[in-house]
């Protein structure tokens, strides 16, 4: 049986995770780890809550302790890890202020969204690692603020969630400025084409790991599918969530301005809910966060754009308010809840217009969803075009009509 103590790692960190409850490493830790202290690169998919941020931050670290720094003048940045989302990047930075707790390394978070000002305090300073999300990042380079030129780690986190967000040409400035001898880390849930091109251009010999990629879901989740017509989908959302059976809920819907309207619905009918979405303040992220992982809000409405980031253990329910036009999307959504051994629920509401993205869905994790009709709006007419579907057999899907964003 592996355990933390035989990953050869710095008895600083030992001590930290120790600290933390940290026995047996994941599996992507497991994998992960010894080759990061080898010295490879390294290519992985894995999902949001496989332990992939110990997986790459330890190994990181540990070069960090172990290796002599420099005295003289102020420190200099020698590990950038990149994110797409401020919630992420402020949950790695959670992350490393813990387990480097018990030595004198310094990290900060940047992103935008907020004053600059701390940010530029902190940097003048001096800093070892530095997490951030690309807009702010590149923003505080072009003032001065920030020099790249002894990074020797550079951490790339949910690569797929970057391009998905139109962060491809900001990832390719940064690598320009970043020296050409460094030891540099993927991490993305899925691995479509633009993926593993982006890999090519700048990870050399990769290791490559995949773990629970996000074509397979957990066991612990049971998987309902509701028919409902659009315009009855709030108030079977809202019939549900009020039962004491819902203890808390993520409630994923296509656009901001569905979200919403969907918390608009819910506090109506007193239903404490919050919606996170692109649109909203740092501020107002991080309160409805909070007051979710607390207990305060039973539901918290969010977009796919602003949920990467959200590991919050506990979550009873995962519902789709919109079914997802891109497949995987759909695990990961459900992958919120039935974490840490629990049990989970993910309920997805099907109108017939959504009948082709649940067959694709059905696809991908390779089983039919079983219908749940026990409530007053089921729409026969949807469930009848998807038994039709099904006994067609899987059809590649057509350009979708549907956008938005979070």
């Amino acid at each position: 049986m592996v355990d933390f103590s035989s990953l050869q790692l710095n008895p600083v960190l030992i001590q930290a995770i120790t600290e933390l409850g940290y026995t047996k490493p994941t599996p992507i830790q497991e994998q992960a780890i010894p080759k990061v202290l080898e010295g490879h690169d390294l290519f992985g998919c894995a999902q949001t809550g496989t332990g992939k941020t110990a997986a790459f931050l330890l190994p990181t670290l540990n070069f960090l302790l172990e290796t002599p720094q420099s005295t003289k003048g102020r420190r200099k940045i020698q590990m950038l890890i990149l994110t797409p989302t401020r919630e992420l990047a402020a949950q790695i930075g959670e992350n490393c202020q813990q387990y480097a707790k018990h030595s004198n390394l310094r990290h900060l978070v940047v992103f935008g969204g907020v004053k600059q000002g701390s940010q530029v305090r902190a940097l003048q300073s001096g800093i070892d690692v530095l997490i951030a999300t690309p807009g702010r990042l590149l923003d505080l380079q072009r003032q001065g603020y920030i020099h790249l030129n002894d990074v020797k780690f550079f951490i790339l986190d949910e690569a797929d969630r970057m391009l998905d967000m139109g962060f491809l040409p900001d990832i390719r400035r940064l690598l320009a400025l970043l020296p050409k001898k460094k030891q540099n880390l993927l991490f993305s849930a899925t691995m479509p084409k633009a993926i593993v091109t982006l890999a090519q251009s700048f990870l050399t010999n990769p290791v490559r790991i995949e773990v629970d990629p996000e074509s397979s879901t957990v066991d612990q989740i049971e998987q309902k599918l509701m028919c409902v017509a659009q315009s009855d989908k709030k108030r079977l959302l809202t019939s549900m969530v009020s039962t004491d059976e819902v203890r808390s809920a993520i409630v994923f819907t296509r656009t901001k301005h569905g979200a919403n309207r969907v918390v608009k619905t819910l506090l109506a009918a007193n239903v404490t809910a919050a919606a996170i979405h692109g649109n909203k303040s740092q501020n107002a992220r991080i309160a409805a966060l909070d007051g979710f992982s607390k207990g305060k809000l039973k539901v918290l409405v969010a977009t796919d754009v602003a949920s990467r980031g959200i590991d919050i253990s506990g979550i009873s329910h995962v519902i789709n308010y919109d079914i997802p036009n891109i497949s995987e999307t759909y695990v990961h959504r459900i992958g919120r809840t039935g974490r840490a051994g629990l049990k989970g629920i993910a309920i997805a509401f099907m109108d017939q217009e959504e009948v082709v993205d649940v067959r694709n869905i059905e696809k991908l994790i390779g089983q039919q969803l079983d219908y749940d009709t026990g409530h007053d709006w089921h729409c026969r007419r949807a469930q009848s075009e998807l038994n039709t579907q099904r006994q067609r057999g899987y059809k590649a899907p057509k350009e979708s009509k549907k956008s938005g964003s979070g």
